[in-house]
């Protein structure tokens, strides 16, 4: 039987799809990509591209071939790596990185514009965050489509702002498009992909294709097949949307090359914003970042916290909740710019094991043991250490020199030859560490 979903139906769908991925991430680091890479923003946003809407639909194209969770895909090495791969992204989407950026993000568009003079911004900030947090721990306990519902409105309202900004950059342009600076000038695609992993959504794909898949069925999808073709065509059209939005953030952002280089990308578009539209222009923007921000606060501290009280069941839901959004409010007034800072080495020793994983689970009928994945993804860990450590500028002298030498570490793919490596060593037939304790 060959089922078929309306257009209508899988635009929903896309729609969906595509509100669940653009969050804090996605409004403000095109912006600062446009303005760092200037001539060249057209590159780095493609490299942004990539890794950020490119991965989300092959991580929701992996785990839709092998099954319907994220515990499907990661099982594939075992269950006991499947729980660690698990924690570890739920925390990457959850109190280390995202989570806390909404509050920081929501701070500096919709109240940092807005602080008068002499008053200082870390009080203000510590005091906002703190509300932010106490309001998303409220809603949290008892999260309802009241969310879902709030979502669909404020996504629309934030791509028709985003529409409203680029119109009116191009008919009133901020400045020329100026040079661009530092590796944006020398391999500005790859810079742009490195980029890309801040956004989070290529690991946020794989705990987010279970709630596409159980949406496929709800609209009575119930073929295999079908499952598989719809939730890749919805993934494909929030792929493109999320480039084409990407695209005109990065166009604005690449107007104010020209001018000093701003600290993050919530201050380019804040400034951008005045610029073109004035006050009225930040408190509209505020207004609407503010509430989508708090949307996915709620939506990510709750799927945190349903996670974390199935693995550890002595620990009840209320109190997860409590400890994580506690935490988030402490690391939410580093400031955006530190985040990034301390965040970015850890993300490029994770994506890489991650990307292996998902590009390996494509040829799961041809590896058909656990071991190839293994070394595969063990290798690129490794390799992804040293790219941690070259993003937080340090280095391990002769070791880290050795290890530059491999093929495309220049260019943040290092890893990518060792984990082929693993992956042929895990297939040798006498390799079989863990199908042994399988059995």
């Amino acid at each position: 039987m060959n089922q078929k979903l309306s257009f209508s139906k899988l635009l929903s769908l896309s729609l969906m799809l595509f509100a669940m991925f653009f969050g804090a991430g996605n409004m403000i680091f095109p912006p600062m990509l446009g303005q760092l890479s200037g001539v060249n923003f057209l590159q780095s946003v493609a490299g942004f591209v990539i890794t950020d809407a490119g991965l989300s639909i092959l991580g929701i194209a992996a785990v839709v071939m092998v099954g319907t969770k994220l515990d499907d895909l990661v099982g594939l090495i075992g269950p006991k790596f499947s729980i660690f791969m698990g924690i570890v992204i739920y925390l990457l989407i959850g109190p280390l990185f995202a989570l806390p950026r909404t509050g920081t993000v929501s701070f500096e568009l919709a109240v940092v514009p807005f602080i008068p003079d002499g008053i200082p911004k870390v009080a203000v900030s510590v005091i906002f965050t703190a509300i932010f947090f106490t309001v998303t721990y409220i809603l949290s306990l008892n999260p309802s489509k009241l969310v879902d519902i709030v979502g669909k409105i404020l996504t629309p309202i934030l791509l028709i702002s985003i529409a409203v900004i680029f119109i009116t950059s191009l008919t009133n342009p901020m400045g020329e498009i100026g040079p661009a600076t530092g590796e944006y000038a020398s391999i500005p695609f790859f810079k742009g992909m490195i980029e890309g992993y801040l956004a989070l959504d290529g690991l946020a794909a794989l705990a987010f294709a279970i709630v596409v898949i159980s949406a496929v069925k709800d609209f009575g999808i119930t073929e295999r097949k079908s499952i598989v073709r719809y939730t890749l065509l919805a993934g494909m059209f929030a792929g493109i949307a999320l480039a084409i939005t990407y695209l005109a953030l990065g166009y604005v952002g690449a107007q104010t090359s020209g001018n000093p280089i701003f600290e993050n990308g919530s201050e380019v578009l804040a400034a951008v914003v005045f610029h073109l539209l004035g006050k009225g222009g930040n408190i509209v923007l505020g207004i609407a970042v503010l509430l989508a921000c708090l949307t996915t606060s709620i939506g990510l501290s709750s799927s945190f916290s349903d996670y974390f009280n199935v693995i550890f069941p002595k620990y009840s839901y209320k109190k997860i909740l409590a400890v994580v959004c506690i935490f988030s409010f402490a690391i939410s007034n580093l400031g955006l710019t530190s985040m990034i800072k301390f965040t970015l080495p850890a993300l490029v020793m994770i994506y890489p094991p991650a990307i292996a994983l998902v590009l390996l689970s494509f040829f799961n009928k041809w590896i058909k043991k656990p071991e190839p994945y293994a070394l595969a993804l063990l290798f690129a860990f490794i390799i992804g250490i040293f790219d941690g450590l070259k993003a937080a500028h340090l280095s391990l002298g002769s070791l880290s020199d050795m290890i530059a030498q491999l093929p495309l570490f220049d260019l943040g793919l290092g890893w990518v030859l060792p984990a082929v490596i693993g992956c042929l060593i895990g297939k040798l037939p006498f390799v079989n560490f863990l199908s042994i304790r399988k059995h």
